[in-house]
């Protein structure tokens, strides 16, 4: 194939690189892992690696990660003598991947509804990921929510689908299969795609919240997308239930790991027909027009609370609210 002429190949690249740029201000995104791909059909490297001692072993116990006590927590990877008497009754091990040669692997610890393994407690403190996430570098943080994924993937998928037989875990991790005869259904890990977009209409953005959340929390629109769906139908519908407001073409922004607990965000900015709400589902509870006025005054009023910054929902925000403010809403929050 040829290339265009006039620049158009250019100008796709350059909004291609932008939208990735955006990306990897999410967080849980880009961390620095090869992943590995043609390792994980090895199994003697495999073997090998699980028996190195400069390998290291990502700990999940009932969907937390182990970190360390301090109040500027990191995470704890272990080494395999730290796991001798933990492998073998281990739920999945799973290869992540490589950082500077180092192998590491995400291990599902065994549980039985109460406390951790002793051996590995001792080392740290297990902490939900939503919760913890703010506190973790960057990196540590994506490398935990990938651990974490995985590990409830495997968790989740214990059975055939097709038969109901037990499955085991191949390919690294990276798979499982059927173990009746008969059957050898593959299965491979599946990630739940959302779509999150915040609609605007002159000056001001939509947001929403649901009965469940804190008091004065709102947030953008999001929804699973459904079978047969695109990701801009996706949008379009979800708005149109939830709020009653018909959009104009959805854009796509940037997209986001969520293992919450296995989902991917598809974040996308709209431009709504018209104001005109009409609350439809009974997800949401209420639902509003807020300029950025009314939004820096109801944040200083502690009237408002917005999404945690290390959602794609917060990002959507801040970057609509910072393209017409005079301050940005970082400085806003840290002000407050």
């Amino acid at each position: 194939m040829g290339t265009s002429k006039g620049g158009g190949d250019s100008g796709a690249h350059i909004r291609a690189m932008e939208h990735e740029r955006k990306t990897m201000q999410n967080f849980f995104a880009g961390n620095s892992l090869d992943r590995l791909w043609q390792k994980r059909l090895d199994s003697a490297w495999i073997e090998r690696q699980l028996a190195e001692p400069e390998s290291r072993f990502i700990p999940i116990w009932e969907t937390k990660n182990l970190v360390t006590e301090e109040s500027q927590p990191t995470l704890v990877a272990l080494t395999c003598n730290d796991l001798q008497d933990i492998i073998p009754d281990a739920q999945s091990i799973v290869l992540l991947g490589e950082i500077n040669g180092r192998a590491y692997f995400a291990i599902g610890l065994p549980s039985n509804g109460s406390l951790p393994p002793a051996s590995i407690g001792r080392l740290g403190r297990f902490g939900d990921l939503k919760s913890i996430g703010p506190l973790l570098d960057r990196r540590q943080a994506s490398l935990l929510a990938y651990a974490r994924a995985i590990t409830y993937w495997h968790s989740r998928n214990r059975f055939c689908g097709v038969c109901g037989s037990a499955t085991e875990s191949v390919e690294a991790g990276h798979a499982r299969v059927c173990t009746s005869h008969r059957c050898r259904q593959q299965q491979f890990p599946r990630t739940d795609p959302a779509i999150i977009v915040l609609i605007t209409h002159q000056q001001s953005c939509l947001l929403g919240r649901q009965p469940i959340w804190p008091k004065g929390m709102f947030s953008t629109i999001a929804g699973f997308v459904e079978p047969g769906e695109s990701l801009e139908e996706a949008v379009a519908r979800e708005t149109l239930e939830e709020t009653g407001v018909r959009i104009n073409e959805a854009r796509y922004h940037s997209s986001q790991p969520w293992p919450f607990p296995s989902s991917i965000m598809l974040g996308f900015t709209a431009e709504a027909d018209g104001p005109e709400i009409k609350i439809g589902d009974n997800e949401l509870e209420d639902a509003r027009w807020f300029t950025r006025a009314a939004i820096k005054e109801a944040l200083r009023n502690k009237t408002m609370r917005l999404p945690t910054r290390i959602s794609i929902a917060y990002r959507l925000i801040e970057d609509w609210y910072d393209a017409g403010a005079s301050r940005r809403l970082k400085d806003l929050l840290n002000s407050l």
